[in-house]
C-alpha cells in the first residue's frame, strides 16, 4: 500500500519535514516514490511553513494512496486556506 507521510529532516531540535509518497512498509525517512512537499513547523515571519503540490497530491490519493493522520490534517489546512 502507499501512503503520504512526512519525512523527517532538519537538526536536532530544529524539525523540517518533507511530504513523501512512499511504500508503507518502508522505514520512516528512507527511500520515496516521490516528494510532494514540505512542512516546517517552526515558520516565522515570511518564512514558509507548509507547500504542497496540489496537483500530485490529487493524483496520489486518486490513485488509492492513504494520507497518515498528520497529513490528513495539513490537506484540511490547505483547503480551509485556499476557501
Amino acid at each position: 500500500m502507499v501512503n503520504i507521510r512526512l519525512a523527517r529532516g532538519g537538526s536536532k531540535k530544529h524539525p523540517f519535514y518533507h511530504v513523501v509518497v512512499t511504500d508503507k512498509r518502508k522505514p520512516r525517512d528512507s527511500g520515496y516514490i516521490e516528494r510532494v512537499g514540505f512542512f516546517n513547523p517552526l515558520a516565522r515571519g515570511q518564512e514558509i511553513r507548509l507547500h504542497l503540490d496540489d496537483a500530485r497530491v490529487q493524483y496520489w490519493l486518486a490513485n488509492g494512496a492513504q494520507p497518515s493522520d498528520r497529513v490528513a490534517k495539513l490537506l484540511e489546512e490547505t483547503k480551509k486556506v485556499a476557501a
